[in-house]
């Protein structure tokens, strides 16, 4: 006989691991299944389950009625007996249920029981704790875990069946329908379309939050839901990703089974079902809200994993660790960042041996910290553990230092603060190196280096003491430390973009020595299983072209590097250049997404500019030429602080005309279609309705993949697909675009550490130059330390500072070396020192000095080239753009990237090898560069002539000032004029062209003739 293949030998493989043994083997045996039930030899070698009957099943209320009747006998048989006086004692309790359940759903019932008069009824006992008493232990083995297959679910349809559903004490927790591959069915197109268009979703068993939540599942992937709503049933998938992309993994060479074993061999256990559905599940909105609208919340596969191994490994190591967990934009970290904080305060340690434990039954953490740099997600993880936990007053949101002092003092159990708060409310912080804290940081890459995360490592710390007897040296070892990961803290570091100083602050260091996240959900998975959008789709990049002419007819010299880049930002910033660069964009967006109503006509777009002046500048352009077209639509721009552009002052404000904080709103709003930013909503702006960027601006590393990701969050309502996506990019080519998302594609490590010893070096060059001595060095710090007046402070960064700017004659180069070497030493020890294994006490000392000598050392930036002369020199005397890629997919490497640590050679104004140039050469090459040779066919020569004769002919002054003229000279002058006109207007579509009329002589005087001569023709 042959293998089976069917769903029927799924349903058997998955009963046999749950029960130990199934239907089909029961038959074969001759045996019933109550026997097989009630023989706990079988019963133990599976995961604890019980078989359960179809027959059993009473369809009207939703409810296996042999196992919830024999648990409620077996377990409260007191309870019972104050209704079983009453004849319909049985009934009373099924429709009392069934209105609890109808109102409050099913995770209510099962965390608060049930109450029929004076009779109050456990349905499930919880999970114990690793502190629980015996008899917690007992009732949670007292609970009947049962599976039926082919359960007949249907009043008005009694023939229709679910392949699988879980019950616990009788009630049902997962109802699930098997596909088999090999059948030619599988879980994502059939299973699915099987719960959407062919159950009925009227039914008890189906009704929203009756059950918790639907599989449809596969031997290759299994697919979830909360809420059966017909065709527009929104199913996410469960898998455990393969080669960080969707499905699962292949199985391990020998082992036998299917990719799917998981989640009957480890998430339907009975153990991992009670510990989701008191841990993970649910129910979103207000009490009083009708059940219908709630939101019933599952976790998927990667967020029940991070949360369960982070909990396994803070009990088995204790306090003191680093957690780096590289979860993609799509990964639902709000969720996972609100389970892990609810779940580490009921973390205990494993044994006693864990380390800096001192008793087992006291849990780990005495408060959970969670630290985000979001203002939305900070008010959205406080609502989700308040409504996720049942204890009311544990959480603490914090709003002022004395809130934060305050609630760390009285033991909240978990406290919720923003980056933006967290610095300023430290220094007052009482001692608190005898509690024990969870530090779960949001995003860490992006405020955690510098002071404001030293900042919270003395919080955490031991505070220096007061007390005479300490001595200055004392003093600053204590402040050292404190900015050391303290040993009462675990870290827990939560990015999509990890940079190499958060890899190895909070990475898991390997046996090679390098670093790698604890925890990845890679962005090429969420893009695959359709949670955010791939950016990169389609992207069309446009490459500049200019000509520069010189207006001095000196020849100054120039370092040609930075000549280079300067004549660039020039050009690029120019009113000119943006004018074309807005036409451009309007001439895209409008017909391209607002005419064809992108995303049911709400499609927006976000303008990335290089600096403030240039979204100033694009800001106008912009409106100038909406105002032609009679205003479609507004335009907002987002910017800190104010500008000076053209003599006038301009705010963010002032130009939108509301507060700058409404921005954010009013840019949902349907009138609003454009955002232009300078530096500003490029990470953590989530608007779905962003389709289109508009990109002039460097983009590298983590800046490309957070600003290009502003366009991928899914917008399934307005039926946002990967095609609506668009990218034009003035500024980057797409190999550079390519080069910054490959990293963070898959998984992100660091190939070594730091080399911390460029320290030494530093420090030598810099103590060599004797700007300050060793001795003002130790003093300085005794007297900061010591908290003196910093009019004490103040005459000894004065001297070292005297020294640098007068005494000791540095050239201008050698002080701006020392500058960078200093600013280089004060960065570099800054993020090391709280991850460095060693205290080398003189570092801290010259860190420290440092920080408050680099502002009193004024050195000549540009100006020591001349530079900002070269601008005075130059005039843009052409401007277009081409094409380089249309609508381009750029594929990335989905191999795993490893990345360098931060280049530990000491850096310095010296040894730079500059090629210094005169202005001639710098703008010959400029113009090379950037103004490159195209050849041109004959027959596109004869098309391009006859349109510009059409242009020529057509213009307004034509007739007047060249047909009509007499005067042959003033004739020829007006025609070389219309022509420039023709010319520049023509620059986009034919900037081969005009390139050569710009710049070869030859060229344009045969084309000036060429022109006349047919402009002239049949006039």
């Amino acid at each position: 006989m042959h293998s089976q293949t069917n769903e029927q030998a799924l349903e058997a493989a998955i009963e046999r691991t749950l029960t130990g043994t199934c239907i089909e083997a029961i038959k074969k045996d001759g045996v019933s299944v109550d026997a097989v039930n009630e023989n706990s030899e079988i019963y133990r070698t599976g995961k604890g389950y019980y078989i359960g009957q179809p027959a059993n099943f009473n369809a009207q209320f939703a409810i296996d009625e042999q196992f919830f009747w024999d648990f409620l006998e077996s377990t409260q048989k007191e309870e019972l007996e104050k209704l079983q006086k009453q004849s319909d004692w049985k009934l009373k309790i099924l429709n009392r249920y069934d209105r609890l359940v109808k109102k409050y759903g099913i995770l209510y019932l099962l965390k608060k029981g049930l109450q029929v008069d004076d009779a109050h009824f456990t349905l499930f006992y919880q999970l114990p704790l690793a502190s629980s008493s015996q008899q917690v232990k007992d009732n949670f083995a007292q609970n009947r875990f049962s599976e039926t297959r082919q359960l007949r679910y249907s009043i008005d349809n009694p023939r229709e069946e679910i392949d699988m559903v879980l019950f616990i004490n009788g009630l049902p927790i997962v109802t699930m329908e098997l596909k088999n591959a090999w059948t030619g069915q599988n879980a994502r197109v059939h299973g699915q379309h099987q719960y959407k268009t062919q159950r009925d979703t009227k039914q008890t068993l189906l009704q929203f939050a009756r059950c918790v939540v639907h599989f449809a599942v596969d031997t290759d992937e299994a697919y979830m839901t909360t809420k059966l709503n017909g065709k527009n049933t929104f199913f996410l998938p469960f898998n455990k990703g393969n080669k960080h992309g969707k499905g699962n993994p292949e199985l391990p060479a020998g082992a036998t089974g299917h990719r799917t074993n998981y989640l009957w061999n480890e998430v339907f256990t009975r153990e991992s079902l009670a510990n989701i559905i008191q841990h993970f599940v649910r129910l979103d909105g207000k009490k009083k809200d009708p059940i219908q609208t709630k939101t019933l919340f599952f976790p998927r596969y990667h967020q029940m994993d991070v949360v369960r191994k982070i909990m396994e490994d803070a009990s088995k190591k204790g306090v003191g660790q680093t957690y780096l967990i590289q979860h993609s934009a799509g990964s639902g970290k709000s969720n996972s960042i609100t389970w892990a904080a609810y779940q580490l305060i009921e973390t205990y340690p494993e044994n006693s041996s864990v380390p800096g434990i001192t008793d087992v039954e006291r849990p780990l953490f005495d408060s959970v910290i969670v630290v985000t740099d979001r203002r939305l997600l900070d008010k959205q993880i406080r609502d989700n553990i308040a409504d996720f936990s049942e204890v009311k007053n544990i959480i603490a949101p914090v709003y002022s230092s004395a809130e934060l002092r305050s609630s760390l003092e009285q033991g909240k159990k978990i406290i919720i603060t923003t980056i933006q708060k967290f610095p300023h409310i430290i220094n007052g912080i009482a001692d608190l190196s005898d509690k024990r804290f969870a530090v779960i940081i949001d995003e860490a890459h992006s405020s955690q280096s510098g002071s404001a995360y030293d900042s919270m490592n003395t919080a955490m710390g031991q505070q220096a003491n007061e007390d005479s007897e300490l001595d200055a040296q004392d003093k600053i070892v204590q402040a050292m430390q404190s900015r050391k990961m303290r040993g009462n803290a675990s870290y827990l570091a939560f990015t999509a973009t990890p940079k190499p100083i958060t890899l190895e602050k909070f990475g898991v260091q390997q046996d090679d020595g390098s670093f790698k996240p604890f925890h990845l959900y890679s962005m090429k998975q969420a893009i695959e299983e359709g949670f955010i959008l791939d950016v990169l789709a389609n992207y069309t990049t446009l490459k500049s072209y200019y000509e520069i002419e010189k207006s001095i007819e000196e020849n100054p010299l120039f370092d040609s590097a930075k000549a280079q880049k300067k004549l660039r930002a020039y050009v690029e910033q120019h009113q000119q250049t943006i004018n074309t660069k807005a036409e451009i964009i309007l001439d895209h967006f409008i017909p391209k997404i607002v005419n064809q109503k992108k995303l049911k006509g709400k499609a927006k777009a976000m303008v990335v500019t290089q600096s403030i002046e240039s979204a100033i500048r694009y800001y106008k352009a912009l409106q100038n030429i909406l105002k032609d077209k009679g205003r479609p639509f507004k335009v907002l721009i987002a910017f800190s602080g104010s500008k000076e552009v053209d003599g006038i002052e301009y705010t963010e404000a002032e130009m939108n005309g509301f507060a700058e904080k409404d921005t954010r709103i009013k840019f949902d709003e349907e009138d609003y279609r454009i955002l232009v930013v300078a530096n500003k909503y490029l990470t953590g702006f989530d608007q779905p309705k962003l389709c289109a960027m508009y990109v002039d601006k460097k983009l590298q590393g983590v800046l490309a993949v957070q600003a290009l990701s502003r366009l991928n969050r899914a917008a399934t309502k307005l039926g946002k697909k990967t095609e609506d996506v668009f990218v034009l990019d003035f500024f980057n080519s797409s190999t550079e675009i390519k080069a910054s998302f490959d990293p963070f594609y898959t998984a992100t490590s660091l190939s070594e550490a730091t080399d911390v010893n460029v320290l030494h070096e530093l420090k030598e060059v810099l103590d060599d130059v004797g700007v300050y001595e060793w001795s003002e060095v130790e003093d300085f710090n005794i007297k900061f330390f010591n908290k003196e007046d910093a009019q004490v402070l103040s005459p000894i960064i004065e001297r070292a500072a005297e020294r640098f700017v007068n005494e000791l004659e540095l050239e201008d180069e050698d002080k701006a070396d020392f500058k960078i070497k200093a600013k280089q030493f004060v960065k570099i020890y800054g993020q090391m020192a709280s991850i460095m294994p060693f205290e080398i006490l003189q570092w801290e000392n010259l860190y420290w000095f440092l920080k408050f000598l680099i502002p009193k050392l004024p050195i000549k930036g540009d100006e020591l080239d001349g530079l900002d002369k070269l601008l005075e020199s130059v005039d843009l005397s052409t401007y277009g753009l081409e094409r380089v890629r249309l609508n381009e997919e750029i594929g990335l490497d989905d191999s795993e990237s490893i990345v360098e640590p931060q280049n530990p050679n000491p850096r310095g104004a010296h040894g730079t090898d500059e090629d210094k140039d005169p202005l001639d050469l710098i703008i010959q090459s400029f113009n090379e560069r950037w103004f490159q040779n195209w050849e041109v066919t004959p027959e596109d020569q004869r098309v391009k002539f006859i349109s510009l004769t059409k242009s020529i002919q057509a213009h307004p002054d034509f007739k007047s000032k060249y047909l009509n003229n007499s005067d042959e000279q003033n004739k020829s002058i007006a025609f070389e004029k219309i022509m420039n006109d023709v010319m520049a207007q023509q620059r986009k579509q034919e900037l081969d062209l005009y390139r050569l009329y710009a710049k070869d002589d030859a060229f344009k005087i045969a084309l000036f003739d060429t022109m006349r001569r047919m402009a002239s023709v049949g006039k």
